[in-house]
């Protein structure tokens, strides 16, 4: 069972392995790596080019992990970390027209692209960690146009209660710009 330290999630494309790797070498842990546990384990589908993770599959082989003060990294933490195995979870974000431009040079598929960042938009990871961590165990940080020295900086000043971490609200820029149409085609 992995008695985490920490939780690191969010969209693909906000920096989660980069400063998965940053602190772990600060904090001298492990990294446990969700989507590197799902290829191996073979928990998924492929489904039109993209693999689809059983999380519930994904969440019996996690547990069997035998781990402790480990920093747990993935997009599908909050489906399938226990909150009771969570210390403190940091939701990375990222402006979402930013990840658009990653999304292109990942070659994600049109439909790909426009569902992680219209996620992206609706803070959907944030309000599964919330709910599955609860309030008070989550930050967020906002990674769009910060270097990740800055990042690790953020994390650890989050993780050493001397910061909250940051608001994020890309739907009232996405709402101003009259974009909504772009993210969430009919």
């Amino acid at each position: 069972m992995i008695k985490c330290v920490l939780v690191i999630t969010g969209n693909p494309g906000v920096g989660k392995h980069t400063l998965a790797r940053n602190l772990a070498s600060k904090l001298r842990v492990e990294i446990v790596d969700l989507n590197k546990i799902a290829v191996e384990s073979k928990a998924f589908k492929k489904s039109g080019g993209t693999l689809d993770v059983d999380t519930a599959q994904l969440a019996k082989i996690v547990k069997k992990i035998r781990i402790q003060n480990a920093i747990v990294v993935g997009h599908l933490a909050p489906y399938v970390i226990p909150r009771s195995q969570v210390k403190f979870a940091l939701i990375l974000r990222k402006n979402p027209y930013k990840l658009i431009a990653i999304y292109k040079k990942r070659k994600y598929t049109k439909r790909k692209a426009i569902e992680n960042a219209g996620s992206e938009i609706l803070g959907v990871i944030l309000y599964d960690a919330v709910k599955s961590f609860g309030a008070k165990k989550t930050a967020q940080i906002d990674t769009t146009n910060i270097s990740i020295k800055q990042m690790t900086q953020k994390a650890l000043l989050i993780l050493g209660k001397k910061s909250g971490g940051d608001n994020v609200d890309w739907l009232e820029i996405v709402a101003k710009k009259r974009d909504l149409a772009r993210f969430f085609p009919q």
